[in-house]
C-alpha cells in the first residue's frame, strides 16, 4: 500500500473533488478559516478575501525558522492551504462593489463578521441562489463583545469537563483551536446540506451558525444532566467526565510511553479474548486476577447497570481493566495498541507528532502529504486530509496564498 490504493480503488491522482464546480468567497476569519480549508480541500474554489496588508492571522506563531513575517506564518499555511486569496478594502466603496461582484458570482458566502456587517455591505446584491454561512460566537442577535476560542470553550462548558482527578488542579483548556473548528464543522454540515437543497429549491438561503452552542451541544452529559436533574459532572484524566468516579483508562507501557485504553471489554468475546492474550503472551499464570477475568467469557454483557447490584460482574469489570494494564506494562506501547486493535478492544497509542507521521496506518492512506512552496524552493510535510473518497478525492491542492497573490486573476474573471 505504498500509493495508498487499496485493492479495488482507482488512482484518482489528479481528478477533480466531490465540490469541484463551487465558488466560495470566505472572508477571513479565525471563526471560519477551517471550514474553508474543508471545502477548498474537497475541491471547491475558495476565494479568501483580505484587507490591506493581510488578515491578523498571518501574524500568528509559530513562524517558518522562527522568522516572522506574512507569509511565513505557520498557523496561516496550515488553516488556508488549498485557497485563493484576494485583498480588497471593505472600507473603501471600490472594493465595496468588487466585493459585491465577487460574491454574485459565488455559490457560497463564508464570514465570521460581527453580525449583520456583510449583509449591510451586500445589501441587494447578493444572488438569490447565495448559500450565506455567517459563524459568530453567540449568533445573529444582539450585541456581545468580542471573545477568543479559549472564552468561548469556557462559557460553553467544554472546558469544565477536560482536566484531571486532581480538582485541586484547574480545568484544561483543548488545544488545537477546538471552538472555532467546532462552529466551523458546523458551518460545512450546513452549507453542504444548503446545496443539496438548492438543487431542488433552486433558492440558496442564510445560515447562523453559533459557535457557543455548537460547543456547548458537545458537552454530552454534561449539559443535558443539568438540565434533566440538576447534576454536575466532574472532570477526569483522560476520559469522560462523569457524574460518579470511573476507572483510569491511560496506561503506562513498558517502554515510557502511554495507552489510552478507550472504551473496555464489556462482553463475554472481549473477556475471552484478553484472557487468550495473556495466556500467548505467557503471562496468565502471573496475573493474579486471571481466574476471575476467565469468567467473563460466560458473562454476557456487562452494563454500568449491572456493577452498582452485582458484586462479581464488578469484580470481573475491574479485572479486565488491571489485565490491559498489566500487559501494556510489559509491552511497547504500540505493540499495545496493536494487540487490542487486534482482539477487537477500542485503544490508541499515545503518539508524539514525529510518531504519527512516521504510523504505518497514516502512511498507508497518504496523510502526511508534501506541499510545494514555490517562493521558498521547498516542500513541506503537512498534516493530510481526514476523508478518503474513491473517485473524487479530498487532497490538499496548493499552500497557502500569499498575501493578494491572486487579486487580479481573481478580479479580472469579473468583468
Amino acid at each position: 500500500m505504498s500509493d495508498g490504493i487499496s485493492e479495488g480503488e482507482v488512482d484518482v491522482t489528479g481528478a477533480d473533488g466531490p465540490l469541484a464546480g463551487v465558488r466560495m468567497v470566505e472572508l477571513a476569519h479565525d471563526a471560519v478559516a477551517w471550514a474553508g480549508r474543508l471545502c477548498a480541500d474537497l475541491g471547491a474554489e475558495v476565494i479568501v478575501v483580505e484587507p490591506p496588508g493581510g488578515h491578523a492571522s498571518r501574524g500568528y506563531e509559530p513562524f517558518l525558522d522562527d522568522v516572522p513575517g506574512p507569509d511565513r506564518s505557520l498557523w496561516w499555511w496550515h488553516y488556508n492551504a488549498s485557497k485563493r486569496g484576494v485583498v480588497l478594502d471593505l472600507d473603501a466603496a471600490a472594493d465595496v462593489e468588487h466585493f459585491g461582484r465577487l460574491v454574485a458570482s459565488a455559490d457560497v458566502l463564508l464570514e465570521g463578521e460581527a453580525p449583520g456587517r456583510v449583509r449591510g455591505l451586500l445589501g441587494d446584491v447578493a444572488p438569490e441562489r447565495l448559500v450565506h454561512v455567517a459563524v459568530t460566537p453567540f449568533g445573529q442577535d444582539g450585541d456581545y463583545p468580542a471573545v477568543v476560542d479559549l472564552t468561548v470553550l469556557a462559557g460553553a462548558g467544554p472546558v469544565w469537563s477536560c482536566g484531571y482527578d486532581d480538582h485541586e488542579l484547574p480545568p484544561v483548556r483543548g488545544g488545537g483551536n477546538q471552538g472555532w473548528q467546532t462552529g466551523a464543522h458546523y458551518a460545512v454540515m450546513s452549507l453542504l446540506t444548503a446545496l443539496l437543497a438548492r438543487e431542488v429549491t433552486d433558492r440558496g438561503q442564510f445560515i447562523d451558525v453559533n459557535i457557543h452552542a455548537s460547543s456547548n451541544v458537545t458537552t454530552e452529559m454534561a449539559s443535558y444532566g443539568y438540565l434533566a436533574n440538576g447534576g454536575t459532572v466532574q472532570r477526569q484524566t483522560g476520559r469522560h467526565a462523569s457524574y460518579r468516579p470511573t476507572q483510569a483508562t491511560q496506561a503506562p507501557c513498558g517502554d515510557g510511553n502511554w495507552l489510552n485504553t478507550g472504551v473496555p471489554p464489556r462482553d463475554g468475546k472481549e473477556f475471552r479474548a484478553l484472557s487468550q492474550w495473556l495466556e500467548d503472551a505467557g503471562l496468565a499464570e502471573e496475573f493474579p486476577e486471571a481466574p476471575v477475568l476467565a469468567l467473563g467469557a460466560e458473562v454476557g454483557h456487562i452494563s454500568q447497570a449491572d456493577l452498582a447490584h452485582d458484586e462479581l460482574l464488578s469484580e470481573i469489570f475491574g479485572a479486565r481493566r488491571d489485565a490491559q494494564f498489566y500487559l501494556a506494562e510489559r509491552l511497547t506501547a504500540y505493540e499495545a495498541f496493536i494487540g487490542c486493535q487486534e482482539r477487537g478492544m477500542a485503544a490508541g497509542a499515545v503518539l508524539s507528532p514525529d510518531d504519527l507521521f512516521e504510523d504505518p496506518h497514516f502512511v498507508a492512506r497518504g496523510w502526511p502529504t508534501e506541499v510545494q512552496h514555490p517562493e521558498l524552493g521547498r516542500a513541506f510535510t503537512y498534516g493530510g486530509v481526514p476523508l478518503r473518497f474513491v473517485a473524487s478525492p479530498m487532497r490538499i491542492r496548493s499552500r497557502a496564498p500569499l498575501v493578494g497573490e491572486h487579486t487580479d486573476d481573481v478580479l479580472d474573471t469579473l468583468d
